[in-house]
């Protein structure tokens, strides 16, 4: 199949405002001085896109935002960047989240979704692209859902990351059942790892299941092996912020399997990027690139 993109990323834009707070919880307490609160364009999809875009893949985006100061600042960081970007805008507005961040680069995520459950789109906003790629990434906008059982039948590789899934939640079963790869994390599953990974394989089309565990490394899971662990790559200097590192080790993960390498060489870079991505204040400010990668990796 000739394609004129790498990766499409199908959802997953928004912006996200940063506190960087004193602890985690927060004390009690009516005011609390931090330091300066910053904006960022941000989410999964982002990650994922500028990640893949950093690292040389021909990367294309398509999203749905708001007609609002938020849905301008998105519009204008994939313009600077020479990011391919499509979208269609709905009343509801942009995503956004707020983070409290504490010093050892630990978050807790407020996010408002805002999107209404059920949202339709234009399947003209993703559709023609699905032709065009060797690879589709669909995050977990409600929409996008549709998008991925379509690109099951039109030739590309998918995957998606089921983030903090319990295992349970049917809104997640789609995306985990209907992707060749799936990315999970291990921080909502209660020990349940190679389980929830088992059902994955065993009941979707997945040919492989990985869970991120942050400090922990990774696992992969396979059809009939065991679980398979990969320590976490040393963070090349003090932590700051650990948000987008598990979208950095998702992109850096497809550029490996898209360059034809094996299943752990692609983790290996994954956590080389995640380890990146933790030295540098906010979400997505600092993205590994093809020959930065390749160093570290050599």
């Amino acid at each position: 199949m000739t394609t004129e993109l790498d990766v499409f990323v199908v959802g997953g834009t928004g912006v996200d405002t940063i506190v960087r707070v004193p602890r985690l919880p927060l004390p009690e307490r009516e005011t609390i001085m931090v330091p300066p609160i910053e904006r960022y364009v941000a989410h999964t999809g982002n990650g994922v896109a500028f990640g893949c875009h950093h690292l040389g893949l021909r990367t294309h985006l398509a999203d749905v935002i708001g007609a609002d100061p938020e849905g301008d600042q998105v519009r204008g960081a994939y313009a600077a960047a020479g990011l391919s970007f499509d979208h269609r805008t709905h009343p509801s507005g942009t995503r956004r989240s707020v983070n409290l961040v504490d010093p050892n680069g630990r978050r807790v995520s407020l996010y408002d979704g805002r999107h209404p459950v059920g949202m339709t789109v234009d399947p003209g906003l993703y559709r023609p692209a699905l032709a065009r790629t060797r690879h589709v990434h669909a995050s977990l906008a409600d929409w996008a859902r549709h998008a991925l059982a379509e690109a099951a039948g039109a030739g590309p590789s998918t995957s998606t990351d089921l983030h903090d899934w319990d295992g349970v939640q049917d809104y997640h079963r789609d995306f985990a059942y209907g992707a060749d790869l799936v990315f999970i994390s291990t921080s909502a599953l209660g020990g349940r790892t190679e389980e929830t990974a088992r059902d994955i394989l065993a009941r979707g089309r997945a040919e492989a299941v990985v869970a991120m565990a942050g400090a922990d490394g990774s696992y992969l899971a396979l059809p009939g092996g065991p679980l398979r662990h990969l320590p976490a790559a040393t963070v090349p200097g003090p932590v700051v912020d650990t948000d987008g590192a598990g979208d950095a080790y998702v992109a850096a993960f497809l550029h490996g399997r898209l360059a034809g390498k094996d299943w752990r060489a692609s983790m290996r870079a994954g956590s080389v990027a995640g380890a990146h991505a933790c030295l540098t204040a906010g979400t997505h400010t600092s993205f590994i690139t093809a020959e930065e990668l390749a160093r570290a990796l050599a």
